[in-house]
């Protein structure tokens, strides 16, 4: 997923389930989360480009994939939202039928590294997510800019 602070996107729709105190662990919330930051998914495209000889699939996760759990925490933290309930396998299942999308969205595991890209030299500015939370809250809050 990358995240930006984009009306409509991934993040803003996170960002106000945290707000709201919610987001906490689904059906547990072990599940492995990938994300990467919209500067560093903009870099890592440009360093693709310039890298004629990197052919084939790569990977655009950043380094430190983390769980459900703990990645939605910190995006609570950077919001300044102490709480965050927790939800049942059923809760979700129908909040999605209501959404209209599917409940495997959330609860299956996705645990993807960059494995190529760090080899090939590629270095993140936003490699973990605590840090990459706050920066996309004060971006978020400062609004869209032209």
């Amino acid at each position: 997923m990358t995240m930006s602070p984009t009306p409509g996107s991934v993040f803003a729709a996170l960002s106000r389930l945290a707000r709201l105190g919610l987001g906490g662990p689904v059906a547990g919330g072990k599940q492995s989360v990938s994300w990467i930051h919209q500067d560093d998914f903009l870099a890592a495209l440009h360093f693709l480009i310039a890298r004629e000889e990197l052919s084939g699939a790569v990977n655009l996760a950043a380094p430190n994939p983390l769980p459900y759990a703990d990645f939605m925490r910190a995006l609570r933290q950077a919001w300044g939202m102490p709480i965050g309930l927790p939800a049942t396998r059923g809760m979700l299942e129908l909040a999605a039928f209501v959404l209209r999308t599917e409940s495997e969205l959330v609860l299956k595991s996705r645990r993807v590294v960059p494995g190529r890209l760090l080899k090939a030299g590629f270095s993140f500015t936003q490699p973990d997510w605590p840090s990459a939370a706050r920066d996309l809250v004060a971006r978020a809050r400062a609004g869209p800019t032209h």
